[in-house]
């Protein structure tokens, strides 16, 4: 349930990113990326100020954006339910969350590793620069291995 969960989330900012393309994408990335890697960040109240600020600032964007993921999220699970369980794409996943969502650890609850996602959450809030670094280590990672070696590396 976990995972499906991650999915639709994973979906839902896809959705929102490719909504977002058109306006001026980079300085926001820019200025979004600055401001999680620790530059401007210090705590979750500054995530939390941007996100209140996105969010007011394209509200039809994300309105949108769930409208979409409902769909497409029904989409994927009912044509690709046998193709979800394999273990390649459960790697797959899991790089794709290790390189958007790594600094929170998302790749980490996506395979059940609930403690291991909860220290990236601690490492985030005190020094967010490092887990960026570390979601894109995992990513790496899991990569480079075999399905075998990743099934082994999961449990």
């Amino acid at each position: 349930m976990l995972q499906r969960t991650i999915l639709v989330v994973a979906i839902f900012l896809a959705i929102l990113l490719a909504l977002t393309f058109g306006d001026a994408l980079l300085s926001q990335v820019y200025v979004w990326v600055s401001k999680l890697t620790g530059w401007v960040i210090h705590n979750f109240s500054d995530l939390y100020a941007s996100i209140h600020y996105y969010l007011s600032a394209h509200t039809t964007k994300v309105l949108l954006a769930i409208v979409l993921t409902i769909p497409v999220s029904w989409w994927v699970f009912r044509s690709r339910e046998k193709e979800l369980r394999s273990p390649a794409n459960h790697r797959k996943i899991a790089i794709v969350l290790a390189i958007c969502l790594g600094w929170l650890g998302a790749h980490r609850f996506y395979l059940g590793q609930i403690g291991w996602g909860i220290i990236y959450l601690l490492i985030f809030w005190l020094f967010a620069p490092l887990v960026v670094v570390l979601g894109l280590i995992d990513a790496l990672r899991y990569f480079f291995m075999t399905d075998e070696q990743f099934s082994i590396a999961r449990s």
